[in-house]
């Protein structure tokens, strides 16, 4: 090999120091830039760790439509895989829903034209994730010109608050409105004062109340609705609710409207804001109020007066009231009333004082009187007392808990209901043995009671009466029984008219077995008829036979007038000759008399006398009786006929031996009659007076008074004497109708008769020994 020159060694040598040189620069430079590129991909490494742990997600959108972004995006978007194009964000069932899409696209060109940054909500479809995309133009730095960077954050917590607040808000705002507006329309004044008391708010009714012309006029003038009560204003009893920071609630009197009225003023502090009020209207629960009082005043007075034991209590089992009758009944005094004693306590006194059952455990039955005020209905008891009481019970459960006790005593009516059921006993047992058939008949025309009786003359079978059939179809049953059997229709009529028209009926009917029954149809009280039948068969049959003997006794009686009226006239004709030749012989027609014969002719003379009157007497009484007796009606002096009765009779010398005593008062007067036949009953008066007290009392002094006096009805003569009395068996005989005793005489009898006939009445007492008082009373008019 060829050997180099040293030039060329040095040269070589200097070429290798300078490829030496450069290697080791080179060397030198790559190491640094090795250690720059490793202090910048640490620093890298630090940015990415940074960007994945980041809250928002950078995207480099490139003006070509590629884009570069983390893994997270995908998972944000719901997207398989990190997509390389803009376009691939979008999908129909994943990513960004088209309609956002193409405002993002518009958003994103116009940030890279124009370098506009934007901002934008998106929604991922199938994902309820909010998406906050921010856009702005990509810097130098990036070396993309053109691009743009978007930073997508993660904003669901955010925007679902920010949903809420949103809504919360307009929930406010409306509510607000709502309550404004609730406020205003408000019927009770309402206001609102700041911390300084002064008002800052009212509503309508507040400025109605006052009187003001608005709002703004009482909060300018600070015009209040509640004045000064008790030293303490509106505005001091604001700063006392606010000082106390509790609401303060007075009932006060308020002008309000221009009417004094009771109204409860409320001040609520609001925080450290200021103090709300309002005013409510409490006159008519004021009035209600006061007119419950008055209520339970007059109920309670009323229950006072109640015969009824009474006793109320309240919702606390306490006793609050008890009457009169409630306190005497169970022995307990208002004082004691007055501490409102418990339940328990009053059964107790109760119990002490043997005003309650008698049972073996009392704790459990007083347990059991307690569920009264819990009972939702009426309670009803019966108590029966050692004392034989019998107490009727009544629990009335009132609306606050309470309840009301009554009490009533029922021992009398018990009492009366057990002699009730015995009376009803009695009179079952008198009406099955009634001699007489009863039935009762109601307002619905069927059969509800009857006895024995009543089935044994109808015949009728039990079980058919047991239904209680229709009087109609009873009687149909019934009719074959009667005599005629129409007559059925009659009884019902009959029965109709007892139930409906009220109306007392009666009747007779014949069986055909010869029987024959009065009944009657009785409207009761009740609505119902009584029917009842009686047998008169027997005294049908002896009312015949006495009519019979009634009419065989008038024949016999016109007979024996008519005899007495012929022989009357009979015997009058030689009583007239008897006594006409006789005051012949006594006026010595036929020659002078002795003095013996002269007084057997006075003796004939008066003998003929007394006849002839005796006989006109008869035939008066037989005329009288015949009823064919004249009697004149004309104006009769009483006291003029009775004087010349006396004087008649003093001159006939009839009262020589007696005292005879007339008594006439100015009242006597005149009446309408016949004056003979008054002056005829005079004289058999006194006739029949004189004569019988003469031959009683004549060694002792007859004595006969005639009194005579009158009023405005009528006239009245009496005649009395001392004589022996009529026997009470010839008073009967001659104040009978046809009474005539001959021991009497017929005069009585006829004077009677003569009274009667003028309309009056004619009355004797008498006694024997004793004497006879004979009084005549005429009317005035006849």
């Amino acid at each position: 090999m060829a050997q180099l020159s040293i030039p060329a060694l040095v040269a070589m040598g200097v070429v290798l120091a300078l490829w030496v040189g450069i290697a080791l620069a080179l060397a030198v430079r790559a190491r640094l830039q090795l250690a720059q590129a490793a202090r910048s991909q640490s620093q890298t490494g630090r940015l990415a760790a940074l960007v994945d742990t980041a809250p928002a997600v950078p995207v480099v959108v490139r003006a070509d439509g590629r884009i570069e972004a983390p893994e997270r995006l995908a998972r944000w978007l719901g997207l398989p895989q990190v997509p390389v194009r803009l376009d691939e964000l979008s999908n129909t069932d994943r990513g960004i829903d088209p309609v956002q899409f193409d405002k993002l696209r518009q958003d994103v060109a116009a940030a890279q034209r124009s370098s506009k940054p934007f901002e934008r909500v998106i929604n991922p479809v199938g994902s309820d994730r909010m998406l906050t995309i921010r856009g702005v133009p990509a810097p130098p730095q990036l070396g993309v010109t053109g691009s743009a960077v978007l930073w997508v954050f993660d904003t669901t917590e955010r925007e679902r608050e920010s949903m809420t607040l949103r809504a919360q808000r307009e929930d406010a705002v409306t509510a607000f409105q709502a309550l404004s507006g609730l406020i205003e329309m408000a019927p009770v004044p309402m206001w609102f004062r700041d911390r300084n008391q002064k008002i800052t708010l009212v509503n309508r009714a507040y400025v109605d109340a006052t009187g003001a012309t608005g709002p703004e006029s009482v909060v300018s003038h600070g015009t209040e609705l509640v004045e000064a009560v008790g030293g303490i204003d509106a505005r001091a009893a604001a700063a006392q609710a606010q000082q106390d920071d509790r609401a303060l609630r007075r009932l006060i009197p308020v002008t309000t409207h221009g009417q004094r009225r009771m109204m409860e003023v409320v001040d609520i502090p609001i925080n450290d804001v200021g103090v709300a009020g309002y005013a409510l209207d409490r006159q008519e629960a004021e009035d209600v109020r006061a007119e419950y009082r008055r209520f339970v005043d007059a109920r309670r007075a009323m229950l006072d007066q109640m015969s009824a034991a009474v006793a109320q209590f309240a919702g606390d089992r306490t006793l609050t009231f008890a009457n009169e009758s409630f306190r005497r009944l169970f022995g307990i005094d208002v004082d004691w009333v007055a501490t409102s004693p418990e339940f328990d306590r009053l059964l107790d006194r109760m119990r002490d004082a043997d005003r309650v059952p008698e049972v073996r455990d009392f704790p459990a039955w007083r347990e059991d009187r307690r569920a009264w005020f819990s009972s939702p209905d009426l309670v009803e008891e019966s108590w029966q007392l050692r004392d034989g009481s019998h107490l009727r019970i009544v629990i009335q459960p009132t609306p606050d808990g309470g309840l009301l006790l009554i009490v009533e005593d029922r021992t009398e009516q018990v009492q009366l209901a057990s002699a009730r059921d015995t009376l009803l006993r009695v009179r079952t047992a008198s009406f099955d043995n009634l001699f007489e058939a009863v039935a009762v008949f109601g307002a619905d025309g069927h059969l509800h009671l009857w006895n024995q009786r009543f089935r044994q003359i109808w015949k009728a079978d039990e079980d058919m009466l047991a239904a209680h059939p229709r009087i109609d179809a009873l009687l149909g049953q019934l009719a074959d029984r009667l005599e005629k059997p129409q007559q059925a229709a009659v009884v019902q009529q009959i029965l109709h008219g007892a139930t409906v028209e009220r109306r007392r009926r009666n009747g007779q009917i014949g069986f055909a077995d010869g029987r024959r029954f009065d009944f009657a149809a009785i409207p009761l009280p009740d609505g119902n008829s009584l029917f009842t039948m009686i047998d008169v068969t027997d005294s049908r049959q002896m009312q015949h036979a006495l009519e019979e003997r009634n009419q065989a006794l008038e024949a016999a009686d016109k007979v024996k007038t008519d005899f007495l009226s012929r022989m009357s006239y009979e015997l009058r004709t030689p009583l007239t000759s008897i006594g006409g030749f006789a005051e012949l012989l006594d006026g010595n027609y036929a020659g002078e008399l002795p003095e013996a014969a002269r007084s057997y002719v006075k003796a004939i003379i008066d003998s003929s006398a007394v006849l002839a009157r005796q006989i006109d007497t008869m035939l008066d009484l037989a005329q009288s009786e015949a009823g064919t007796l004249p009697i004149e009606q004309r104006k009769v002096d009483l006291a003029e006929l009775i004087e010349a009765a006396i004087r008649e009779i003093r001159t006939s010398g009839k009262a020589d031996d007696t005292d005879l005593v007339v008594e006439l008062a100015p009242s006597l007067g005149a009446v309408s009659g016949d004056a003979r036949r008054i002056r005829q009953a005079i004289d058999h008066l006194l006739d029949n007076a004189l004569r019988y007290t003469a031959q009683d009392r004549k060694e002792e002094g007859a004595r006969v008074l005639v009194h005579a006096d009158g009023n405005r009805q009528g006239a009245r003569i009496v005649v009395s004497d001392n004589g022996p009395g009529i026997p009470a068996d010839i008073r009967k005989a001659v104040l009978s109708s046809r009474g005539k005793d001959r021991s009497a005489g017929f005069g009585l009898a006829l004077a009677r008769q003569l009274v009667e006939a003028h309309g009056g009445n004619f009355d004797i007492v008498s006694e024997p020994g004793e004497g006879t008082m004979v009084v005549m009373n005429f009317p005035r008019n006849g």
